[in-house]
């Protein structure tokens, strides 16, 4: 194209800057013979004419991707209060550990003599969180929270099925759980069972009683749960379950608000599963990359994945020879990057430090929480966990505001909005996690930006209602977004 200078919205684009002959590259002179592509490729994937891509300079692409970068929002430009996904800052010495040249250098297929330093860092990894966990063995297969989940699920029906209790098909799931666990359970070749939360946010125990019984695989559960609250009732819980010989199965979400203090095997918990890209702060968001290790208690460590990283002598290897396997669930070793990470992390904080982020995670919370609560309504008003949920009714009710409009309004402010609408049982939900990484002036800042809101919504709706206001791309139609995205520019272009 020509480079008239065109503009979208008061901004060139990389077409428009582009002009024959600019190059954001120069190579040197081909050294090596040069191949005929015909006797390569097929016929039918050769090019017969140049592709149609921009000509400009390196300037004009450095500029232009950086513009593009800008309008995204993360955890290094500013708070991310997004409820139940634990998006905490990342430190950056994670990143320099994990791009260290014996571990971006290495390949899944290297001899294992060769790479003993990788497969030290796994299995003292599989040690740290099983003592994080409470648990016997833990497996790093899984690539994310919800692999993890299926993986845990599929770990403790082959041992049902080897105990003679294959016809059991049944998983508890709270009415405050996470998506993903009923689309777990139903990937599995279960069926989800609801059991509902009482007054204090947990699960109801008489509603539990109910619907337990001999075909129950396991319950699944968070602890805290995503309304932040700690279940007071869990060893009874496991009771319930075990007595009729259902499993336990930890949904390891909001682990962030218990490392240090509460371990879920302790309490009961027959399998675990740690998001390591949450909890132990490696990149989150985008759509990933994740991983999700699953920890078993001793009686189901002969059906873990294969294969587990074993040490003999001060050799370290990989067992293939797990008795009863599941099989394999990831290609190679899992995520081996979000592994070096999350090991970075824990080696830095050490024990002493993973409680201190524990503490902070929920003084963080409860302090934020009794600030909003002053202008939102507070469903269970009680000490929260690492994140907790109000409520935009009383701004719907009174004034016609509902909370995806104090979501986008918060755009206004530089601030990412939390989780809305979920959890399911609280309506008009605004689910808030400040992790401990945030300051208190972070926090104050934020609670100011929602009472601001708040009061804007009784004085000037509109202005709600209308936000986002000061973005480059105005309010979006969410649901036709996803269903109908439209990637191709169709802009109208103006000339200068």
């Amino acid at each position: 194209m020509s480079g008239k200078g065109y503009v979208y919205k008061n901004e060139p684009l990389i077409f428009e800057l582009s002009a024959p002959g600019r190059r954001a590259y120069s190579l040197p002179a081909l050294d090596v013979p040069a191949s005929d592509l015909a006797e390569v490729l097929p016929e039918d994937q050769l090019r017969r004419e140049p592709a149609a891509l921009p000509e400009v300079s390196e300037v004009d692409v450095v500029r232009h991707f950086t513009r593009l970068s800008q309008r995204n929002h993360g955890v290094d430009l500013g708070f991310y209060p997004l409820g139940s996904c634990t998006m905490k800052y990342n430190p950056k010495v994670n990143e320099v550990v994990a791009n260290l040249d014996g571990f971006t250098g290495v390949h899944p297929l290297t001899p294992e003599e060769l790479v003993q330093g990788a497969l030290q860092l796994m299995y003292e990894m599989q040690g740290y969180l099983a003592e994080i966990g409470g648990v016997d063995e833990v497996s790093l297969q899984p690539a994310a929270g919800a692999h993890g989940e299926f993986t845990g699920v599929s770990i403790i029906r082959a041992y049902l099925e080897d105990r003679g209790e294959g016809h059991r098909h049944k998983i508890i799931i709270p009415d405050s759980a996470h998506g993903t666990n009923p689309a777990t359970a139903v990937v599995a070749g279960c069926r989800t069972v609801e059991v509902k939360s009482d007054e204090r946010g947990g699960v109801d125990l008489e509603s539990l009683k109910a619907v337990v019984d001999e075909d129950v695989v396991c319950l699944m559960l968070t602890n805290p749960n995503t309304l932040g609250l700690f279940d007071e009732n869990i060893h009874e819980i496991a009771e319930i379950v075990h007595e009729a010989g259902g499993l336990l199965y930890y949904d390891g979400a909001n682990l962030n608000a218990t490392m240090g203090y509460a371990r879920p095997g302790d309490a009961g918990f027959d399998v675990v599963h740690f998001n390591l890209h949450k909890t132990f702060a490696t990149p989150h968001g985008g759509g990933g990359p994740g991983s999700g290790p699953v920890g078993v208690k001793k009686e189901l460590a002969d059906f873990l994945p294969v294969p587990v990283v074993r040490k003999t002598g001060d050799r370290y290897f990989l067992d293939y020879s797990v008795p009863k396997t599941i099989g394999r669930v990831k290609s190679f070793h899992g995520n081996f990057g979000v592994v070096v990470k999350a090991y970075a992390y824990i080696r830095s904080m050490g024990p002493d430090g993973l409680k201190r982020v524990s503490e902070d995670a929920v003084l963080n919370a409860n302090f934020l929480m009794r600030k909003l609560a002053r202008d939102y309504h507070l469903t269970y008003d009680r000490i929260c966990k690492h994140e907790f949920v109000v409520s935009g009714v009383r701004q719907k009710e009174r004034y016609g505001v509902k909370t995806l409009d104090i979501a986008k309004r918060l755009l206004d402010y530089d601030f990412h909005a939390p989780t809305v609408y979920f959890p399911l049982i609280v309506p008009e939900a605004l689910m808030v996690e400040p992790t401990e990484t945030e300051s208190r002036e972070t926090l104050e800042a934020f609670a100011e930006a929602m009472a601001a809101i708040a009061r804007e919504a009784a004085e000037d709706p509109d202005k709600v209602t209308g936000a986002p206001h000061t973005t480059f791309v105005k309010r979006l139609d969410e649901a036709r977004a996803v269903r109908q995205p439209d990637v191709a520019f169709k802009g109208d272009l103006e000339e200068k």
